[in-house]
């Protein structure tokens, strides 16, 4: 790209340094990246007064070569960067080229990272390794050491610890009516909201992959190229959503081998398989994960919109009751991933079974997610049925298909008719509706119109005929005579 100090530039970040943040740059990140690179981020970092975040103007990038005591010319320019090369290597960087096709004007953006805190550094095994390449196996462990925690030694007497805290929302509970409906539009227009709290469908951001996909990589070439295809990222946003999985996992997944087609598409069923087995892998390392069923994350599915009426919508389930409303919850059945909508089923973690069950019918039987997640309502809603199993939901699962239920309004329609022949059922059970007679009249009848059919039995009153010497000889004769003829 064309970079000369004639360029302009501007700077923004929304985050302020504290002094542990401070200790863990020049610690941990200064070593990997030198000291010009370290000099480009604070000078960068302090054109925003220390107390306060946003952007600033743009101006020539002319301040910003002098103000590292750098030469106007080639040698200056590859200083700069290579500095900044390596800030975005290290994830403290994210730089953007802006084009005016008016005037023909290209603007550069650096925007700013926040350093990681100490714990998460050492968990990364990119910058982990690269810092012991730079100071070494022991001075690593040194500084390792120094960022963890230490105990006062008299704490190793107490071996129980209980925790007394009161989570926020056992105390405080949203009705379905609590939203301030003044609130919501300024809300969204808000841009410092948006910045704050993106939207699920920004989780996967194309430059984040670039910045953490391999360079050497076969595929690198399709992942650049996917800045030009929007369908696809928003595919990985919902595969990421779906199987809450974050930009280094999905980049793991892309620089595997049949992730695309041979014309740059992503191979869509098989990225879905492998998202689904690095799932099942996390459920199995991770005991607990995190799950707490009302965040209210929105995410981005396939466009659809529902035909159904209010009149229609499914009522809530006891365990729905206190944090949703009837809207928001048809709104979760048409919007939320199966994986998603399951768990909310659950106060813990989802049995396995049941993640087999519905990952079955998701890979191999091809149902929508919207038809899924009214197969996981109707599931859970039958009140006579004992146990959910496998059996049951593989046969409602097996009539949706027989019946072409592929769309959210069919589901919804045939989950109707199921519910309506159920209550028809149950009260013949019960004897408040009369079964259909077969013929006669009185108990007597309807117990003799059920019985099996009277079938004629051979009976053995020894009465058969008996054969004189001379019949025999002729049934002897006529033996011979047929062998013979064989």
């Amino acid at each position: 790209m064309e970079f000369t100090e004639t360029h302009r530039y501007y700077t923004s970040r929304d985050f302020a340094l504290s002094g542990l943040d401070r200790k863990v740059f020049f610690s941990l990140y200064q070593p990997m990246i030198g000291a010009v690179a370290a000099a480009f981020y604070f000078f960068l970092y302090h054109r925003i007064a220390e107390d306060s975040a946003g952007c600033t103007s743009p101006e020539p990038q002319r301040g910003l070569l002098l103000g590292l005591g750098l030469e106007l010319n080639a040698g200056g320019r590859q200083t700069a960067l290579d500095a900044s090369s390596k800030l975005e290597a290290v994830g403290l960087l994210q730089t953007f080229r802006n084009h005016n096709p008016l005037s023909e004007e290209s603007l550069y953006e650096y925007v700013l990272q926040r350093p990681l805190g100490a714990a998460e550094f050492f968990t990364n095994t990119h910058l982990t390794l690269l810092l012991r390449d730079k100071i070494g196996k022991s001075a690593l462990l040194e500084l390792q050491n120094g960022f963890a925690p230490s105990r006062p030694p008299e704490l190793a007497r107490f071996v129980t610890k209980e925790e007394a805290t009161v989570p926020f929302y056992e105390l405080f509970r949203l009705g379905s009516a609590s939203i301030d409906p003044d609130l919501e539009p300024a809300w969204a227009e808000s841009a410092s909201a948006r910045e704050r709290k993106p939207a699920a469908q920004d989780r996967i951001r194309h430059s984040e992959m670039l910045l953490r996909f391999p360079r050497g990589a076969a595929n690198r070439v399709y992942v650049e190229r996917l800045n030009r295809a929007p369908e696809s990222l928003k595919q990985l946003n919902y595969l990421a959503y779906k199987y809450d999985l974050e930009v280094p996992e999905i980049c793991r997944l892309l620089d595997e081998d049949g992730m695309f087609e041979h014309d740059g598409t992503l191979a869509w069923d098989e990225l879905q398989h492998r998202a689904n087995a690095m799932y099942r892998q996390d459920l199995k390392r991770d005991e607990e994960r995190e799950r707490f069923l009302a965040r209210g994350l929105e995410k981005t599915s396939p466009d659809y919109v529902s035909s159904v009426s209010p009149s229609e919508y499914f009522s809530i389930p006891d365990s729905f009751q206190e944090k949703v409303g009837v809207e928001r919850y048809n709104e979760m059945l048409l919007r939320e991933p199966y994986t998603r909508m399951l768990e909310r089923f659950f106060p813990g973690m989802v049995p396995s079974q049941f993640i087999s069950i519905f990952e079955r019918i998701d890979l191999n039987y091809k149902l929508p997610e919207p038809v899924i997640n009214v197969l996981i309502h109707y599931v859970f809603s039958l009140r006579q049925t004992q146990r959910v199993g496998k059996s049951l939901v593989d046969s409602i699962a097996s009539n949706m298909l027989a019946k072409s239920i592929d769309t959210f309004d069919k589901a919804v329609r045939y989950v109707r008719e199921q519910e309506k022949l159920n209550e028809t059922l149950e009260r013949k059970r019960r004897g408040e509706e009369p079964a259909a007679r077969t013929g006669g009249s009185g108990t007597g009848s309807n117990r003799q119109g059920r019985r099996k059919p009277a079938m004629s039995v051979v009976k053995d009153d020894e009465s058969a005929p008996q054969v004189t010497q001379e019949q025999l000889e002729q049934m002897l004769a006529r033996a011979r005579e047929r062998k013979g003829n064989r």
